[in-house]
């Protein structure tokens, strides 16, 4: 079972780490090509702008939407959400737009503002979530499964085979996020 990780730009050697840990052959994504063998991708924080960019220039874009649309299982982090979100709230920019919901960029402050918050995410208890630039749901679709908030902001969803996270599991040394998006791969893969 091969996961991809985006490895554009952020932080896909962190994603990599925990997921090679957990025994996951891990692929980094930079071409088309790489798309062809994963059962799941993870889309890392970073720069969701610069993401976005680079995936039209190498033309990732409209395989890799074309992909999380037939149901590829996708763990997007921070930026990750931003790329996945149908909408972003005061911002025209629109990249993958695979989830249904509205997403405010840099919504709990600048960089000095970055904090660690042990929060219920779904079913995983105290998990220490690591906020860096972080977004958060502003609106949703009632079909969105909301798996965490902080603050009464939403910062965790679930989307049939979209896991939208507004914090880094990869930046903590709690990996139960990433088991969790393994057993949904594996699921996911039973069905070929």
């Amino acid at each position: 079972m091969e996961i991809g990780v985006l490895a554009l730009q952020g932080a896909f050697q962190e994603h990599r780490a925990v997921l090679e840990k957990l025994g996951a052959k891990v692929r980094e994504v930079r071409q088309v090509k790489d798309l062809d063998a994963i059962k799941g991708l993870v889309l890392p924080g970073g720069e969701s702008t610069v993401q976005g960019k680079l995936l039209h220039e190498l033309g990732l874009f409209e395989p890799l939407q074309a992909k999380i649309l037939d149901g590829l299982p996708v763990l997007a982090t921070c930026a990750g959400l931003i790329l996945l979100a149908q909408k972003l709230d005061q911002d025209s920019t629109q990249h993958l737009a695979t989830l249904p919901v509205t997403v405010k960029r840099n919504a709990f402050g600048r960089q000095s503002a970055s904090f660690q918050a042990a929060i219920q995410v779904g079913d995983l208890t105290n998990f220490p979530a690591v906020f860096i630039r972080a977004p958060y749901i502003t609106q949703l679709s009632p079909e969105v499964q909301v798996l965490a908030r902080v603050e009464d902001k939403i910062v965790a969803v679930a989307y049939q085979n979209q896991i939208g996270l507004a914090f880094h599991p990869e930046l903590s040394l709690d990996d139960r996020i990433h088991q969790a998006f393994l057993a949904k791969v594996a699921a996911y893969s039973s069905k070929d």
